[in-house]
Order: structure tokens, then sequence, then C-alpha cells
């Protein structure tokens, strides 16, 4: 890869809290075998839904993760972080010890904060008025807490910064991360996303008619919605100079990140500012379209995005249309997460050599083009060399974030 100047940054750690497992390893396992996240509500009374499905996690007992952390203080949004956060460092092979002992930074992406905890506080507004609010809940209500429990969680005394940038927040989080350690900043940061399932995020979906009837199916014929999903991913960033000393397993090399706010519309996305933000992370990694061997797609399975997004795909790479799968179809959307999720597995698919699938996918829509490779049902052995991950947002935020074999 070319020489950009500043440090290379390399990650070396995965961590992720998910409905398809608690961990990294049998997050990726599950989704390599073409596993479904998906399931009944849980985390809230779904009645009076029409729609009432949701990739939820539904085996996460915060005491088996959290040393520090306790979930009588914290929200379950800052949980989820603390843990994946927990889970990257323990992957890495860096003790607690050691990165108190560098400069370590955290910087988490979050579309809701700690919207459970809001909600709770909404019930009891109205049953028992504003003055006998639970001041215990209040104090969790910060959205920033998301990151400051995972210095919390880890002895850390670094920056802990939490971005709002909603569903391309995880990539933010990770280009705000690579820029800190390239430049010398900081040793160490810790980076990723993390949102709760909640009614409120739930029922917007709903009213704005984006809820699919059963699973998700990005790239499909009849793709129909989203299903809202939960979770929390985490990723270990250092320079590759001290991983090497240290003899660390390399997942991937962040070559880069663009970012744009087009503020175009609200809720639709626009394919000419997404096109430019893949150019602008194509000029940031130093690379060309041509390198690109794989997309992780935003890929939320609305007939807006899905559309708009090959579109924009097709502008920036002049033409052209690289395998793009959506995790999504299995993962569900998990919001804040989402770029984060697709940051880690774009770093695995690197690492292990493979192509993720859209497991959902049926039937994929002709109107999107002959040549468009969704990688279909079944995930596929590749060996890739680089690979680029879309996170875009209501309000025209997107982020699009460059991982590549250190090898290549």
């Amino acid at each position: 890869m070319p020489d950009r100047g500043g440090r290379r940054v390399v990650v070396t750690g995965l961590g992720a809290v998910s409905s398809l497992g608690i961990g990294a390893r049998q997050f990726i396992a599950a989704l390599r075998a073409g596993r479904s996240g998906i399931g009944p509500i849980g985390q809230f009374d779904a009645t009076g839904f029409e729609h009432v499905l949701a990739g939820e996690v539904r085996d996460f007992t915060p005491s088996a993760h959290l040393h520090r952390v306790s979930p009588k203080e914290w929200g379950r949004s800052s949980q989820f972080a603390a843990a994946a956060a927990r889970m990257a460092v323990e992957d890495a092979g860096v003790g607690d010890r050691t990165l108190s002992s560098l400069r370590t930074a955290s910087c988490f992406g979050t579309t809701n904060g700690e919207s459970q905890v809001l909600e709770d506080l909404g019930e009891q507004w109205v049953s028992q008025g504003p003055d006998r609010l639970d001041a215990r809940l209040i104090g969790q209500v910060d959205a920033g807490r998301i990151s400051a429990a995972v210095n919390v969680e880890l002895g850390l005394s670094g920056e802990a910064l939490t971005l709002g940038t909603a569903c391309a927040a995880g990539n933010y989080s990770v280009g705000y991360a690579y820029d800190l350690i390239r430049s010398g900043e900081v040793d160490l940061a810790l980076c990723g996303g993390a949102d709760a399932s909640n009614r409120h995020t739930h029922a917007g979906f709903h009213r704005l008619g984006a809820l699919a009837a059963d699973v998700p199916r990005p790239f499909d014929e009849h793709r129909d919605g989203i299903v809202t999903a939960e979770g929390g991913a985490a990723l270990l960033l250092e320079p590759l100079e001290s991983a090497l000393q240290r003899g660390a397993r390399i997942y991937a090399e962040v070559l880069g990140y663009g970012m744009s706010c087009d503020a175009h519309h609200m809720t639709n996305p626009h394919a000419p500012s997404i096109a430019e933000c893949i150019r602008r992370a194509h000029r940031n990694a130093g690379i060309k379209p041509e390198d690109v061997d794989y997309i992780c797609a935003h890929g939320t399975g609305t007939e807006a995005n899905d559309s708009t997004e090959i579109a924009a795909v097709r502008d920036a790479f002049d033409g052209r249309v690289p395998p793009i799968s959506s995790i999504k179809s299995a993962l569900g959307h998990t919001m804040g997460a989402a770029a984060a999720f697709g940051a880690l597995v774009s770093c695995a698919a690197l690492h292990e050599g493979f192509l993720p699938a859209s497991t959902t996918v049926r039937t994929v829509d002709p109107a999107l083009g002959p040549d468009v490779d969704c990688v279909p049902r079944t995930a596929r052995t590749e060996r890739l060399r680089v690979v680029e991950n879309h996170g875009f947002a209501f309000g025209g935020n997107n982020a699009v974030t460059i991982f590549g074999d250190i090898a290549a």
C-alpha cells in the first residue's frame, strides 16, 4: 500500500455482543454458517404492533463479561460497549495493566444512546410525575456514558468520546480512532458502536412504513424494509510497528476513510453525496476503485436504500460494482452499532478469506443491474486484499472505511 505519511494503523482485537452470538468468534461463525439472529421481540411489550420481530441479544449475562461496570449503574447500551471492548482487548492479548500504562482512547458511536433508560424514565414521569423520577436512572441517561463505560471497565484515563451520528456512527468512530493513532496522539484506541432495542425506535420505523413483514431482504426483488436490532461491536486499533513487536495477530490494516453530511433529506439517501463520500475514502486510503475486492454494504433492505447505494457505487466505481452484500440480512439493523459490525466483518473477511452472504435473498432485484453480485444466500471462500465498509444515516450522514490485508 502507498505511504500516506504518519503511522500505519492495524486492527488486532475484535469484540461482539450480538443476536448471532457473544464474542467475535461466535458472531463470525454464525454469520458464515448463514444463521439468523432475528426473532420475536422480548425487550419491550410489542402488543399492538403489526411487525413484532427484532434482532435482540438474548443470552447476554453482564456479570460474565464485565469486571468493573455494574449493570445496576449503567444502561444496556453502555454494557454492550464495555463488554465488546473487554472482549476486543482480550482477543488482542493486551492486559489491563498494559492498557492503563499506555495512552489509550475510546470512541464509540450510537443512534439512541441509553434508550431503554429514557423509556423507563418516561414511564415514571407519566405514572408518578416529574418529582418522583429515579435519580439512579437520571444518572444513566447521558449518551456519553457509552464510551465512559469502556474506560471504567478497562481502567483507562484517556479520551472517551461518544459520537451520535446515528447509523454511520460506527464508521465515524473507526475514522476518529485511526486519526488518533496515525498522528501519534495515542498508542491504542478502542472504537465501535452500541445500541439497545427500544420501543421508540421500533415505533418510529413502523410509522415510516420501513419495517419488513418478516425478515430484511437486502437487494431482493421484493425487499420491504428493515428489522430493528441491538448489540455492540468493538475493534482495538494500534500502530503496525507495536503490533509486530509484540507478535500480535493482525486482522487488517485501516487504510483510510471518507465522510460527508449532505443534509439533502431527513430520511432518503442521496446517491451523488454517497458517491463522493466513497471517492473521499479512496483518496484518503490511497487506493483506486479497481483495488476494492468487496463492499460490506449499508444494505438496509428498504427500496430506497439499496437502489441508491448501488447507484452510488456504480458512479464512484466508473460503472463497476464489486461483490457487495449486507450482514443486516442475518443481524437486523443495529443502528449506531451497524457500521461497527460492518467494520468487524470486513476485518474478519480479510483475515479468514471469505465473502459474507446476503443470506435472505430469494431473487436479486433485476432493476439493480445484471452485474450486481450480492453474494446471495451463502458465504463464499475468497482471498481479499481491500474491503470497503459503508455506513449511511438519516440526515445524510455518510461514512466509508477502507480496510486492507496487511500482506497486500
